[in-house]
C-alpha cells in the first residue's frame, strides 16, 4: 500500500530535523509525547506532529534543553491537570509590570563596605555565605520549630576553617578581628542561633583558654577545637546572678590539696548539653577570688539539663549545670585567670561580636522583608511601590546601615589594640537597641504573614530578644559607658 504525501513529507521534515539538532532521543521523545495523547488514526497523529514541528523552534528548544532535562519537564507537565496547566500557562503568559526588569538586586551593604575588604577577606565573607545559604538555611525553620541542632553542620562547618579566627597559633588562622565580625554577622544574617553555637565555641570557650590558658592547656585544646573535633561552652550566668554575677556569684570552688571541689550552678549555658568541655567560673572559698575551670563532660559531679521551652534562639541547646563535689585536678584549673578581671577580658572581646551578631539579625530580617515587599501584591501592585511601605524599609536600612558604620570602626579599634570595654559596650547597647527597630519593621511589612517561620522574619523577631539581653544587658552596658564619659560610677556597690 502506498503511503499518502503528508507521511513521506513528515519523515523528510523529521530527518532534517534530526540532522541540525543534536540530541536526536529529546526529539523522538517529545513526538512520541505529544502523538500519545489522544486516540486517532496514524494519519491523524502524523498530521498533527508535523503541525506541531512546523510551530516548535528548534533553535530555541536546543537552547532550552541545555537548562533543563526535557523528557523530565514534558512528564512533568503531562502530569498536571487543566487547572494546574492552565494556571501555568498564565503565568508565563504574564507581562511584566512597567519598570520590573530594572528592580535592583537585594543588598543590606548599602554603603559598600565590602569594598573596604581584601580580595581575600571579601571571598571568605562571600565563601560563608553561600554556605549558609546552601547548607544551613534549608534547616534552620524546622531545626528551630524543634528546639534541635542540626548537628551534621558541624563536619561541613569545619571545611570553612574559621573557627579560632583572631587567634594566632594553635591551627587558627590569625585574621583579624574585623574579619571574625564579619563572619558573625554572615552567620547570624541566616540563624542567629547558629552564629550563637559559633560565638560560644570559637569565642568564649577557646578565647578564655587563648587568653586564660598555660601553654599546656592551649596546646590540648585549641588545635581539636579549632577543627571541630572538641566542642566548647562558656559557664558564667547563674540561676540568681546575671548581671549582678561579678559580685555575687554563688558557684563555689576550694582546694583540698590533691583537687578542686566545685559546688553550685550554672544556667543558659549555650552548647552545654553536647559539649566536651566547658569553662566554668566560680569564686574561691579561701581568697574570695574568682577562678576559672575546664570541665571536661566525663567529670564526676558535673550534669547538664536542657533548658525547654524558650521563644528565641530555640536551636541552641542551653543548659542548666549542676556541680555537685565535682572534683577538677589542677591541671584544668586556667593558670592565668585569678580574678574577675580575667573574666572581664575573655568578654570585652567577644562582646564586639555580639554587636556583629545584631547587625546579622537586622540584615537578615530587613533583607528578607524587602524581598518579600517586591513579591508581594495588594491592589494590584507590589506592596514595595507603597509610601509607607517604603517609609518602613527606609528606617530599617537606615538603622542596619548606622549599625554597620559602628561595628566596622569598632573592629578596626580592635585590631589596633585600642578598644576599651565603653567602646565595646556602647556597641552592644546601639546596635541591639536598633536591632530591635529593624525586626520589628520586617514584622510589620509582611503583615499576618510576619508571624510564619516560613518567611524568616519571625525567627529574627524572636532571636533578637536574645541578643538584647546576653552578654550585658543594655542597662549594664549604658552604666559602663556612663562611667567612662562622666567619671562617675552609677553602679550599685
Amino acid at each position: 500500500m502506498k503511503r499518502p504525501l503528508e507521511i513521506v513529507a513528515f519523515f523528510g521534515f523529521l530527518k532534517k530535523s534530526l540532522e541540525s539538532f543534536n540530541k536526536v532521543q529529546r526529539i523522538k521523545y517529545l513526538i512520541l509525547r505529544f502523538t500519545k495523547t489522544a486516540p486517532m488514526s496514524l494519519f491523524g497523529k502524523v498530521k498533527n506532529t508535523i503541525n506541531l514541528l512546523k510551530s516548535v523552534d528548534l533553535n530555541q528548544l536546543a537552547k532550552i534543553s541545555q537548562t533543563i532535562d526535557l523528557p523530565e519537564a514534558m512528564d512533568a507537565l503531562g502530569n498536571l491537570d487543566e487547572r494546574q496547566m492552565k494556571g501555568l500557562m498564565k503565568m508565563l503568559k504574564t507581562k511584566k509590570k512597567k519598570g520590573q526588569h530594572n528592580l535592583p538586586p537585594i543588598d543590606g551593604d548599602f554603603y559598600n563596605l565590602d569594598l573596604k575588604l581584601t580580595t581575600e577577606q571579601r571571598e571568605l565573607q562571600l565563601k560563608v555565605r553561600n554556605f549558609m545559604e546552601d547548607e544551613v538555611k534549608p534547616l534552620v525553620n524546622d531545626h528551630w520549630n524543634r528546639a534541635a541542632f542540626p548537628f551534621e553542620v558541624i563536619d561541613k562547618f569545619k571545611k570553612l576553617n574559621i573557627v579560632g579566627l583572631p587567634y594566632e597559633g594553635y591551627g587558627c588562622p590569625n585574621l583579624p578581628f574585623l574579619m571574625e565580625g564579619i563572619i558573625a554577622q554572615e552567620i547570624a544574617r541566616v540563624d542567629v542561633s547558629i552564629s550563637t553555637f559559633f560565638g560560644v565555641h570559637s569565642g568564649l570557650a577557646m578565647g578564655s583558654i587563648y587568653l586564660c590558658g598555660s601553654e599546656e592547656q592551649k596546646q590540648e585544646w585549641l588545635p581539636q577545637m579549632q577543627k571541630l573535633e572538641k566542642i566548647g561552652a562558656f559557664g558564667l550566668t547563674e540561676p540568681e546572678g546575671g548581671s549582678g554575677v561579678s559580685q555575687g556569684m554563688e558557684t563555689t570552688c576550694k582546694f583540698d590539696g590533691e583537687n578542686w571541689i566545685l559546688n553550685g550552678q550554672k544556667k543558659w549555658i549555650g552548647n552545654a548539653t553536647f559539649a566536651d568541655v566547658v569553662v566554668i567560673w566560680a569564686r574561691d572559698e579561701d581568697s574570695n577570688r574568682v577562678k576559672g575551670f575546664l570541665v571536661r563532660k566525663e567529670n564526676p559531679g558535673f550534669k547538664a539539663e536542657k533548658m525547654e521551652d524558650k521563644m528565641a534562639l530555640r536551636i541552641v541547646q542551653n543548659a542548666i549545670i549542676t556541680l555537685t563535689e565535682c572534683k577538677i585536678p589542677e591541671s584544668d584549673r586556667l593558670q592565668k585567670a585569678d580574678s574577675f578581671r580575667d573574666t572581664a577580658k575573655v568578654l570585652k572581646m567577644t562582646r564586639a561580636g555580639v554587636a556583629w551578631q545584631a547587625v546579622g539579625c537586622a540584615r537578615g530580617a530587613y533583607e528578607s522583608a524587602l524581598k518579600y515587599t517586591k513579591k508581594r501584591e495588594q491592589f494590584g501592585r507590589p506592596i514595595a511601590s507603597y509610601q509607607l511601605i517604603q517609609n518602613h524599609l527606609v528606617e530599617m536600612l537606615s538603622n542596619l546601615t548606622a549599625m554597620q558604620t559602628m561595628v566596622f570602626r569598632l573592629s578596626e579599634l580592635q585590631d589596633q589594640e585600642l578598644l576599651t570595654d565603653e567602646h565595646a559596650s556602647l556597641a552592644k547597647v546601639y546596635c541591639s537597641m536598633r536591632m530591635r527597630d529593624v525586626v520589628s519593621r520586617a514584622r510589620e511589612v509582611l503583615g499576618g504573614n510576619g508571624i510564619l517561620l516560613e518567611y524568616d522574619v519571625a525567627r529574627f523577631v524572636a532571636d533578637a530578644e536574645a541578643i538584647y539581653s546576653y552578654e550585658g544587658t543594655k542597662e549594664i552596658n549604658t552604666l559602663i559607658v556612663g562611667r567612662a564619659i562622666t567619671g562617675y560610677s552609677a553602679f550599685v556597690n
